[in-house]
């Protein structure tokens, strides 16, 4: 298209050049066929999306809101958690409500601070905590949590393909084969009317072409890092990745594409009845007391 030749913003893997009108159609279709392909959603849903204020979860909300407002029967709301950490959440808490009052989406904000009477400023203060590892149990937890209350059938995630990639090669340095069985496009391997099930329609969709269709549709103008990702394993093997990427082209792709391949045996291998509830709080767990009641007391001990 002479357009796309003339004035690109984008070169795929393949080689071929978009324009920005013909990258966001391009874009916003290849949600649509990840969504048909693993069966993410049914006719009538009501999905809930975990909006952060990020360039991922904003630019999620805007697609699924775009692609699916003639669905009289899908329903849309959004859950913020704010995990408290200064000049952090409330940059990126505020850009989020703004772009839900512009979709008209009702958006429910949870907070550590009043859930778990703390913040993850405070968890860290602690000479042995790990940031991301134990804002991921609370995160996970509370989502679970107020998407179950809110009735959501799916909650939606903005998970991409460089995320599930630096997911699956972390599981394998670490020989995590039970928590790489729970990867995929639809998070877990069992069922539970206590789990929303967890879904990513960016799953086959690369972090620039995600940055890019927020950047075109205003979404997101200004980079923002959680101030703890740094430290953590997972940004180590994101830079070890995108080196691995420059240098061989749709190494990334090609690892989540592998890795689908075994998905299936991994479902098999680790599938099980219906999941428990923990003792304490009565939230699904994989044992007798769940990661986040673990992590709370823990916390209390300190």
């Amino acid at each position: 298209m002479d357009c796309c030749n003339r004035n690109p913003v984008i070169e795929l893997n393949s080689g071929t050049k978009l324009c920005r009108t013909h990258f966001c159609k391009y874009f916003e279709k290849k949600i649509m066929r990840t969504i048909r392909r693993f069966r993410l959603l049914e006719k009538k849903e009501h999905i809930a999306v975990a909006l952060s204020g990020g360039k991922d979860s904003m630019s999620l909300l805007y697609a699924l809101k775009n692609l699916l407002k003639r669905s009289r029967k899908i329903s849309i709301s959004a859950i913020l958690i704010d995990e408290g950490i200064q000049g952090y959440r409330s940059k990126t808490g505020k850009r989020a409500a703004a772009l839900c009052r512009k979709l008209k989406v009702p958006l429910h904000i949870f907070s550590f601070r009043k859930e778990f009477n703390t913040t993850l400023d405070r968890i860290i203060s602690s000479r042995d905590s790990h940031p991301c590892t134990e804002c991921g149990i609370l995160r996970r937890y509370l989502l679970n949590k107020a998407a179950r209350k809110f009735k959501a059938t799916k909650l939606a995630t903005g998970h991409n393909l460089d995320d599930e990639a630096q997911a699956i090669l972390m599981n394998q340095l670490r020989r995590n084969t039970a928590l790489q069985a729970r990867l995929g496009p639809v998070t877990g391997v069992t069922t539970s009317r206590m789990f929303v099930p967890r879904i990513k329609p960016f799953y086959l969709m690369l972090e620039k072409e995600v940055a890019l269709y927020a950047y075109i549709n205003g979404l997101y103008d200004e980079y923002e890092s959680c101030p703890y990702e740094h430290d953590s394993f997972r940004a180590v093997v994101r830079d070890k990745l995108n080196d691995i990427e420059n240098s061989h082209q749709g190494a990334k792709n090609n690892i989540v594409a592998s890795f689908l391949d075994i998905l299936p045996l991994l479902h098999k291998r680790y599938a099980g009845k219906d999941i428990p509830t923990c003792r304490i709080c009565g939230e699904p767990s994989s044992s007798d007391v769940c990661n986040a009641c673990k992590l709370l007391g823990r916390i209390k001990h300190r």
